[in-house]
């Protein structure tokens, strides 16, 4: 290939990544940096103490410690049932796997606030069950583990899908107990996939809306959720209470996935 040939096919090629790129980055910024930004920006227009003063009132502070309390609890119960149902799902063969899997997924398609009357027809007053549960903490429960089901389950299931079967074939053949290939062997090879689903789920439950909306009540300092109080202050014409509030939930899920993408890059490391 002629030296003028290369040199023009690297500047095509670098102009058509600069070109993407700006793409990428305008498009991203539209959708969600400038969005993002003008939430933190609201949330301190009144100055940074009139922010702080809303998130600290006795309200959003208990409606802040009941979302986090809730939600790490929906997302480690997920990290222990996610990974059960991921693997019953790859190692078991079974009538009906298929609808199972199709049920996996339908917290994905399913409109969050479609659920709730679901949960609040199942559960409510007039359940066909008799089981009442809602306008109570076990309701936002409920809704926010049927909300966050896929997560782990769809983070594990691929590593499961390409663990070496041979590697625990070979273990079992030198006389390891079944335990033993299961934390030596399994484990390890999970272990990032499962805390990267137990993140998503978490950051997904701490924003949940339509589904708490319906089953919580919305009882202020019982069973309020921080993101029915932000739609309560903008209700309330208090733009910046909604806004300091959102900024708390925000820097949250920053934080959260900021850890998920270290642990990405120290899985691939590891491997």
């Amino acid at each position: 290939m002629p030296s003028w040939w290369a040199a023009r096919s690297g500047q095509n090629s670098r102009r058509g990544t600069s070109l993407g790129l700006g793409l990428v980055t305008l498009y991203l910024s539209f959708l969600v940096l400038i969005p993002l930004g003008a939430v933190v920006w609201k949330s301190q227009s009144d100055g940074w103490s009139a922010g702080w003063h809303q998130v600290t009132s006795p309200e959003a502070a208990a409606a802040l410690k009941l979302t986090l309390a809730i939600s790490a609890g929906v997302a480690l119960f997920n990290l222990v049932m996610g990974t059960i149902i991921a693997w019953v799902l790859v190692r078991d063969d079974f009538p009906g796997k298929g609808v199972v899997e199709l049920f996996i997924d339908l917290p994905f398609a399913l409109p969050t606030i479609v659920a709730g009357v679901v949960l609040l027809s199942l559960y409510g007053p007039r359940s066909p069950a008799h089981v009442n549960i809602a306008f109570t903490r076990t309701a936002i429960t409920v809704a926010l583990l049927f909300v966050t089901l896929p997560f782990v389950v769809r983070t594990v299931q691929p590593v499961l899908i390409e663990l070496d079967r041979d590697m625990e074939a070979a273990a079992a053949s030198l006389g390891a107990s079944p335990f033993l290939i299961a934390r030596r062997i399994i484990l390890p090879n999970l272990v990032p996939a499962m805390l990267t689903g137990t993140g998503l789920a978490f950051a997904r439950a701490i924003g949940e809306f339509g589904s708490v909306s319906l089953l919580s009540g919305n009882l202020p300092f019982h069973t309020e959720v921080s993101a029915v109080n932000i739609y309560n202050q903008i209700q309330s014409d208090n733009p910046v209470g909604a806004a300091a509030q959102s900024t708390v939930l925000l820097i949250i899920a920053f934080v959260v996935l900021f850890a998920l993408d270290r642990l990405k890059r120290w899985g691939v490391h590891r491997g």
